[in-house]
């Protein structure tokens, strides 16, 4: 045998050694063998998108002098060509951005409020026997507020003109771009689910001319185009928002609403307003971990990040049956509260301090039992003491970063199409609960619930990292295990999204229901047979599932001043810098 060979097969060894058996992948000879590729590392700027089309755009806008928020706003009009299943101007929209000049982080709230025409007695007559709003057609469709959250952006960070950042999607929209691989598969299930719902949804005709002719999915690889869409788009770069929200655009959806039997007017599109927030932090290990308040979710990952601060993370191992457990219990305390708190602020007192409080943290840790899943809990009492879609993220060499997120709330939202306008409108509505008395129950002129969430992360006073995990409420749990490994365990910034996942689904849910067995844990296939078992031993209920989220990030590094870009392999993204 030859010492080359020689050589080949003790290096074989060690590399089963250090990440174990590795079937149908290739090895690594740096990094952990389970991250897809390096970290992406850029001098000059950075775009993390799901789709690569919409990363090159961003980069494009970067390149030609433009802001990060610019190049944001560029790539989420491409994506809502590229991906109309997860998102597009008839969803809303969420963002947070650091402003170099300022030194501060900025967070603005662009989600729609429900018609104000339509009362509680009203809806629940429209309802009839239905004990919840349905998830598709015209109940579930709430004032869409990416547009004006756009605009809003752009108006206190943006430099380059708004024709400028939607003319590439124009020009895609008019030209047409292939179908990619995960969006292709995701846009024929959306499909499935819409045709068996049509009754519900009532007027079909406009969404199957635009998304599915012939009553068909796009296969991967087929150049789809949207030539309403890119007439919409020029209408917003030369109109501004106000023709979407109050001219010409707003009259072809209020004539639409009117013929399908949806309550949305234009009244409420002019009233919309986007609003800029305080975000909300807690420190973990250090770093100050921020989120959006309600009526978002990014509350829950704080709260679990408070309560994981109280045990030895890395001693665990990571994804060890021990680790597992204490992150999914954590999650079912946290989601208990996202229940019964989380809603709109302008509409319920949501009780922010205690509920991010390290005292409150405290008392709920000592409810998790280390050897035994938790089948049903109760949402704590503050009260006593005085809560589908695309992430993107961009940096600019300014030093400027957004953590932006946006989203039709399900795959394809309402399934509803105003006429020749070429977006769907999202179905956010549905996230209300009717149960008088909760504090996301419907009324006119509210907020839904929401599970769209940015995070960014500041490690001494300045950026650290921009990051989300797309995906309803995988969303938290996403974010959570994303910041533990990249904490806890030393991860750099694309290994902490590759690693393999778990996702719990079951908990009880601001739409009213009730956890009562315990919920059904989902794990990736890179977590072995033995910690199943031992997770199923103490109780966790295993099931499947094929959606664990998506995820992207850009970490900055004030040492050598670069940018470190991440675009996770359940994705068809993408990130890039220069």
């Amino acid at each position: 045998m030859t010492r080359p060979t020689v050589l080949f097969l003790l290096l074989t060894v060690l590399v089963t050694h250090l990440y174990g058996q590795n079937t149908g992948k290739g090895d690594r000879v740096a990094g952990a063998n389970f991250a897809t590729r390096s970290p992406v590392l850029g001098r000059h700027g950075m775009v993390a998108t799901s789709h690569p089309l919409a990363t090159q755009v961003g980069l494009d806008v970067l390149k030609q002098g433009g802001t990060a928020i610019d190049a944001a706003i560029a790539a989420n009009a491409l994506l809502g060509l590229v991906e109309p299943n997860n998102c597009g101007i008839g969803g809303d929209l969420f963002a947070l951005v650091w402003s170099a000049k300022d030194r501060r982080l900025y967070a603005l709230n662009a989600s729609g409020r429900s018609p104000r025409g339509l009362t509680y007695e009203a809806m629940q007559q429209r309802l009839g026997s239905r004990p919840q709003l349905p998830l598709y057609g015209p109940l579930s469709v709430s004032v869409p507020g990416a547009v004006d959250g756009w605009f809003q952006l752009h108006g206190r960070f943006g430099k380059l003109p708004m024709r400028t950042l939607l003319a590439p999607g124009i020009r895609y929209a008019r030209e047409g771009v292939p179908v990619a691989q995960v969006i292709a598969y995701s846009w024929q299930v959306a499909i499935r689910r819409l045709v068996a719902s049509r009754d519900d949804i009532g007027e079909f005709d406009n969404f199957q001319r635009t998304f599915s002719p012939g009553g068909q999915s796009p296969a991967e690889g087929q150049l789809v185009k949207n030539p309403d869409l890119a007439g919409t788009y020029e209408a917003i770069a030369t109109g501004g928002r106000d023709v979407f929200y109050k001219g010409r655009l707003a009259d072809v959806m209020d004539q639409y609403a009117r013929r399908t039997g949806m309550p949305l007017r234009k009244d409420d599109l002019a009233a919309h307003r986007s609003t800029w927030i305080e975000p909300v932090s807690v420190n973990y290990r250090g770093y100050d971990v921020y989120e959006l308040p309600p009526n978002g979710q990014g509350v829950a990952v704080l709260q679990m990040l408070n309560m994981l601060e109280g045990y030895d993370l890395k001693k665990l191992g990571h994804n060890s049956a021990e680790y597992l457990h204490l992150l999914v219990e954590a999650k079912k305390l946290a989601y208990e509260d996202r229940a019964r708190y989380y809603a709109d602020p302008e509409f319920s007192n949501v009780p922010l301090t205690w509920l991010l409080s390290k005292d409150y943290a405290a008392q709920r840790r000592k409810l998790i039992d280390p050897n035994k899943a938790a089948e049903r809990l109760d949402a704590g009492d503050p009260a006593l003491k005085t809560g589908d879609t695309v992430f993107l993220s961009v940096a600019d060499e300014e030093g400027n970063m957004v953590s932006l997120i946006q989203s039709n709330m399900l795959e394809f939202g309402s399934g509803m199409v105003p006429d020749g306008l070429g977006f769907v409108f999202h179905n956010r509505g549905t996230s209300f609960t009717m149960k008088p008395g909760h504090a996301n129950v419907y009324a006119p002129g509210k907020r839904p619930f929401t599970t769209i969430i940015p995070g960014f992360v500041l490690k001494d006073g300045q950026p650290f990292l921009s990051f989300g995990v797309m995906g309803g409420p995988v969303q938290p749990q996403g974010h959570v295990q994303v910041l533990c490994n990249l904490i806890d365990f030393g991860m750099n910034v694309q290994e902490a999204g590759d690693a393999a996942r778990f996702s719990h689904s079951g908990s009880s849910e601001p739409i009213g229901t009730l956890m009562t067995d315990g919920g059904r844990l989902a794990l990736e296939s890179g977590i072995g047979k033995d910690v199943r078992t031992e997770l199923q031993r103490r109780g966790h209920r295993l099931a499947e599932t094929d959606f664990f989220g998506g995820y992207q990030a850009i970490q900055w590094d004030p040492v050598n001043r670069i940018f470190w870009g991440a675009s996770e392999m359940r994705k068809d993204g993408q990130a890039a810098g220069y």
